[in-house]
């Protein structure tokens, strides 16, 4: 166990953590290298010298995007006599080319002078009424709060980096000062948090997932860990055209009542992992009606992936060769409507789900119970009957890589923070 926790870690730390098999990769690898000699010896390159000249292709760069603004740069010769003879030159045409340049963003001061105008008859003073500011007495106009929001959630920069690119530009802002805007902001838009909340449980199914996030708090020396928790509503997969949204929320710890609250106005599938605190949900007890279990094959399978790795055990191995055939199922389905998707499940999918389950169930009595393998195959067994949900709804998912992907940028962030 030592051995493979090292090695796990090795992994992570130094190597991909992608879990493909090496040997689909390598086969991958090795056909997409015969493609490319076979695509070079029947229409050759610039830097060929065993094409002839006439059949090399040219490697014309890309246009550069219609949609951006155009600035043009005009130049005209300064001699209006031909050079050779000294005739008149006539217009003839124009070469032109293009080339992609950054705008900056820059500070600026707004500075705003309200007229005072008073009447010469009696102590009346006019005034003109002063602008509304997002933030009331703030210095802060709404492009340099956007920028400040948009540099921390959307390109994960830290607050104290923030500041020390405006100081580059010349103003000085302080880390405290800047997170009083954050906070302002948010506070601001809470009616656009509440109408994105009831947007992701206005849906038949909802991924989640949650992932530890370090917190320092006011008067607090060393850091406690709290909670992030994701919800998603993307149907895309489906056939659906109704766009995708996501909503987080923050826990002090990871007590299952926090989900529980969070999906409280939620009916339908709820597609996560197998962590106890969304027992309650799924109880016939909740209030509102127990929402549907379906639990997540990329989970299952990255377990035995582990032991795959550590082992190279060939039970693992032919275990994610099973798992894989229900995977290259839902590559040809997806985007299709649910109609056609629960098709194809039933018709295909449902035999490999059955076979899987009599051959692992056969494999695990031969197993140790202690042993990672055994550990692995148990937890797929035991959530077999979340786990193969998804082959009788066409909505519902294979996994709930859907809410992984939505944790992305906070895992980006804490890289960043901490």
């Amino acid at each position: 166990h030592l051995r493979a926790q090292i090695e796990k870690l090795r992994r992570m730390l130094f190597g991909t953590r992608s879990e493909k098999l090496r040997r689909e990769v390598e086969q991958a690898e090795a056909l997409l290298n015969q493609r490319r000699q076979d695509s070079d010896r029947y229409s050759g390159w610039e830097d060929d010298p065993q094409v002839p000249r006439q059949l090399r292709q040219s490697r014309h760069r890309r246009p550069l995007p219609a949609h951006l603004p155009r600035e043009i740069h005009r130049l005209e010769s300064e001699e209006s006599c031909c050079p050779e003879c000294g005739s008149e030159l006539d217009y003839l045409g124009e070469v032109s080319a293009e080339q992609l340049e950054l705008v900056s963003s820059a500070l600026k001061v707004i500075r705003t002078v309200r007229v005072k105008k008073a009447c010469t008859k009696c102590d009346c003073i006019v005034e003109a009424p002063a602008p509304s500011r997002p933030i009331e007495r703030g210095i802060a106009g709404s492009g340099l709060l956007a920028r400040v929001l948009t540099g921390k959630y959307c390109e994960h920069l830290p607050l104290y980096r923030q500041s020390e690119i405006f100081a580059r530009q010349g103003a000085e802002l302080s880390r405290a000062l800047l997170s009083n805007w954050v906070d302002a902001c948010c506070q601001l838009m809470t009616p656009l948090n509440d109408a994105l909340y009831r947007y992701v449980m206005n849906t038949r199914k909802v991924h989640t997932d949650d992932i530890p996030v370090k917190v320092l708090a006011p008067g607090r020396k060393k850091a406690k860990t709290g909670r992030i928790w994701t919800y998603v509503r993307d149907d895309r997969n489906a056939g659906s055209s109704e766009p995708p949204a996501v909503w987080f929320a923050y826990s002090p710890d990871r007590q299952g009542k926090h989900p529980v609250q969070h999906l409280r106005p939620f009916r339908g599938i709820l597609q996560a992992d197998a962590f106890s605190g969304y027992d309650r949900l799924f109880s016939a007890e909740r209030e509102g009606g127990a929402l549907t279990e379906v639990a997540c094959w990329a989970h299952a399978r990255r377990k035995i992936h582990d032991v795959y790795i550590s082992s190279k055990s060939t039970t693992a191995e032919e275990a994610l060769k099973r798992i894989s055939e229900l995977y290259a199922i839902e590559d040809e389905i997806r985007g299709l409507p649910e109609s056609e998707r629960l098709a194809a499940r039933q018709q295909r999918s449902k035999a490999l789900l059955t076979s899987l389950h009599e051959w692992m169930v056969e494999k695990n009595g031969t197993l140790s119970k202690k042993s990672r393998l055994g550990e692995a195959f148990s937890y797929v067994l035991n959530q077999w009957d979340a786990l193969c949900y998804y082959s009788d709804d066409g909505l519902a998912e294979a996994d709930n890589n859907t809410a992984e992907r939505a944790l992305r940028a906070v895992c980006l962030g804490k890289k960043n923070y901490m």
